[in-house]
């Protein structure tokens, strides 16, 4: 696996790929041991070439250019799978619930396996979890903290926020 960190404006965004161009994790942590399992070799590199060049693309504004990457996430079940390519069918600036995740995925009464799918995405940003809100409109929980989940949904509505959600 090869792995790079790219600066964002809410720290450091670290992606774990195959040999192949495929996103298997990403998160945003400088560490990727947290983003593996242990004995899975990661090797540093500069670039990751077409995924790191979508990334900052995504940065600058071009808030569609993660949708062409591969991801390559292991699950086990049918929903997993399903509910992730939900989400990546998810548009930027769009938000949905736990109840439409589980709709999309076609188990409209699943909504605690929707929130499980959630829960177990390991790409973050690739897999947009971040669009997904409570009921009430709330953001509810993000493994990156809602810090950041703010921060995402606010720069794929078109606004510009500080990491802390404050508007600038």
């Amino acid at each position: 696996m090869n792995t790079t960190t790219i600066a964002t404006p809410v720290g450091p965004l670290t992606i774990v790929a195959t040999d192949a161009g495929a996103v298997r994790a990403a998160g945003f942590t400088d560490d990727p041991a947290t983003l593996v399992n242990g004995g899975v070799e990661v090797r540093p590199r500069a670039d990751l070439g077409a995924i790191s060049r979508a990334v900052h693309a995504y940065l600058a504004g071009e808030l569609t250019a993660l949708d062409e990457v591969p991801v390559e996430q292991p699950a086990g079940g049918s929903f997993l799978p399903e509910a992730w390519r939900a989400l990546r069918r998810t548009r930027p600036g769009e938000r949905l619930t736990y109840t439409e995740l589980a709709a999309r995925a076609g188990r409209p009464a699943a909504v605690r396996a929707a929130a499980n799918a959630c829960a177990r995405n390991a790409a973050a940003l690739f897999v947009p979890c971040h669009r997904i809100v409570r009921t009430d409109g709330g953001l509810g929980g993000y493994r990156w903290g809602t810090p950041v989940k703010r921060w995402l949904l606010d720069h794929e509505a078109g606004g510009e926020a500080s990491a802390t959600g404050e508007r600038g």
